[in-house]
């Protein structure tokens, strides 16, 4: 593709022009308007964490088991109901994806795992079910519910791969392999289940060529989406002990480099769930700006628009119909 092609514009209805396809622009088509994931933390572990694979868990990972902003009482429609009275005055009229975050959320027997999704579904208010878990935990049983489920309702699955890298994720900590998550994704999209990548930009000894390797491994898979967002270094995980200085980017403009580079990459059909990252300010260490969200998304659609550049741009299926007919989103 030549730099002189029509820029995919995917998204015109707030006055400016969206050349990432976000799930948010997807969403609101779906179900007509906006949608809203409610962040859940279902109390489940993880295998990384309670001695069945390790201990401690990945080396970035917080003590919540990166959900920070989830809501967990253990009573599955009161945390629904509490989060949609926080959002309600921002979003009087959005619909709701329950968002299972916390920790690994398929790592439970099947049992549980049906009482609590169920619960989620079951509340009125709910639109969807999007679960995230690891590749290396989705045993066949827990892939059939999730079938069941996936045939009653829209949702996806949320694999956190984070790298492709072996040596990174062997110093990360992470007790999963590559092989994990093909076989992953392989199981999921047989069984006709939507799957969203989530990758972490900015891992420790890895360089610019590495992480963009990892963007283009995944999106040669049958993935729905992904996610990207910095490597945040955060009070409470393993990783403030033993990197206590690592600063994944020195900059935003360093950050918002990277990030279009990664998402020339990304076919135009993968929607695009995050680009930046959420972590509390009390708890995050570096980047000590990565709590801008709102500043860093603005600076990465400004440069998308100043470069004349767009999702896809140096991805084979840019060419496909399907990315033709972005043009008229």
């Amino acid at each position: 593709m030549t730099d002189s092609a029509k820029a995919l514009i995917f998204d015109r209805s707030d006055g400016q022009e969206l050349r990432i396809n976000t799930i948010n622009t997807y969403l609101k088509r779906r179900f007509g308007e906006k949608t809203v994931k409610l962040s859940l933390d279902g109390g489940f572990t993880c295998p990384n964490r309670d001695g069945s694979k390790g201990v401690g868990g990945c080396l970035f990972c917080s003590a919540s088991g990166s959900g920070d902003m989830a809501s967990g009482t253990g009573i599955i429609s009161a945390d629904i109901d509490r989060q949609i009275t926080l959002l309600s005055d921002k979003w009087p009229q959005a619909k709701y994806i329950a968002y299972f975050q916390s920790h690994t959320n398929t790592y439970a027997p099947v049992e549980e795992l049906k009482r609590k999704f169920c619960a989620a579904l079951d509340h009125p208010a709910i639109s969807g079910l999007a679960v995230a878990t690891r590749p290396d935990c989705l045993p066949d049983d827990v892939v059939e519910l999730l079938a069941e489920l996936n045939r009653e309702t829209f949702m996806w699955v949320e694999l956190g791969l984070q790298t492709t890298i072996p040596e990174t994720m062997k110093s990360m900590n992470l007790c999963y392999t590559l092989a994990d998550y093909d076989a992953a994704v392989k199981k999921l999209t047989a069984a006709g289940i939507r799957v969203v990548t989530h990758l972490i930009l900015g891992l420790p000894g890895e360089t610019e060529e590495m992480m963009l390797s990892s963007v283009r491994y995944v999106c040669g898979k049958k993935i729905f989406g992904i996610k990207l967002h910095m490597l945040n270094l955060v009070k409470g995980s393993q990783m403030e002990t033993l990197y206590p200085d690592y600063v994944s980017f020195e900059t935003i403009d360093d950050y918002v480099d990277l990030v279009i580079a990664a998402l020339e990459l990304i076919p135009p059909e993968i929607t695009v769930h995050r680009i930046s990252a959420d972590a509390p300010r009390s708890t995050l260490i570096s980047p000590s700006w990565s709590y801008k969200k709102r500043t860093i998304l603005n600076s990465i659609h400004r440069e998308m628009r100043l470069r004349d550049t767009w999702q896809g741009k140096y991805a084979a299926a840019a060419e496909s119909p399907s990315a033709d007919a972005a043009h008229e989103l």
